[in-house]
């Protein structure tokens, strides 16, 4: 039994590797695009608006309510970001319960990669919010002491990132496949609902704790035009 999908190996040549990790993301991707395409061709203002296009604007406004509540910012801003997270990893969860189909979020190199996203957004929000110096100086408050506590703290959260997403995703088909092979039956259903459930956690604290890191960030800005404002 393959414990990550990267190790499944569909074509190689020299240093071309398909895997199903690369293959399984491609067809997230193509699923998204094509349902994203579908329910967007005809949008319309109006009470009178396709069952897709309730569902597409419940959807957005959640996420924003979402990032309201968490950064006490305007969601508009994150909303592309924070939302593209969130609906690839739900997506590519929710796919999982489709017979052969191997969520890319399984695999350590998918988690990596979006951990990575966050780790590049963070900084790139907060100098945009607070400036390139205004941005360096967090890490030296309160005292240039604490520079290397900060580094190693902004690379924790990175890999805590990256392993939460990949150990429930894998941790949840393991179990689904051992219970299928001891009982064939009734749990591995269960287990398959629960590990659709769990997928569907995983992406809603995934996006928080992203939006909660960018926050971060961004809100020293926020609090000193509020201050400012004021007085």
């Amino acid at each position: 039994m393959n414990l990550d999908p990267s190790d499944i190996v569909y074509f190689e040549w020299k240093f071309v590797t398909i895997s199903a990790t690369l293959v399984f993301t491609w067809i997230t991707m193509l699923v998204l695009s094509v349902g994203s395409y579908l329910i967007t061709r005809d949008l319309r203002p109006g009470p009178e608006i396709s069952r897709g296009q309730n569902v597409l604007e419940a959807l957005i406004i959640t996420i924003k309510k979402q990032i309201h509540e968490v950064s006490r910012q305007d969601p508009g801003q994150y909303l592309p970001f924070i939302g593209t997270l969130f609906i690839f990893i739900l997506a590519a969860n929710i796919l999982s319960i489709v017979p052969g189909f191997i969520a890319p979020t399984g695999s350590l190199n998918t988690s990596i990669a979006l951990a990575l996203c966050v780790f590049f957004a963070v900084p790139a929000f907060g100098i945009a919010s607070q400036g390139f110096l205004g941005y360096l100086k967090e890490y030296i408050k309160p005292t240039i002491v604490m520079l290397p506590f900060n580094i190693i703290s902004e690379i924790s959260r990175t890999l805590s990132l990256a392993i939460r997403l990949y150990g429930n995703v894998m941790s949840a088909s393991i179990i689904g496949a051992i219970l299928l092979g001891v009982i064939p039956l009734f749990f591995p259903v269960v287990m398959q609902v629960l590990g659709l459930l769990t997928g569907v956690i995983q992406a809603y604290i995934f996006a928080i704790l992203a939006i909660v890191y960018i926050g971060s960030a961004t809100k020293k800005k926020k609090e000193k035009k509020k201050v400012s404002s004021e007085q």
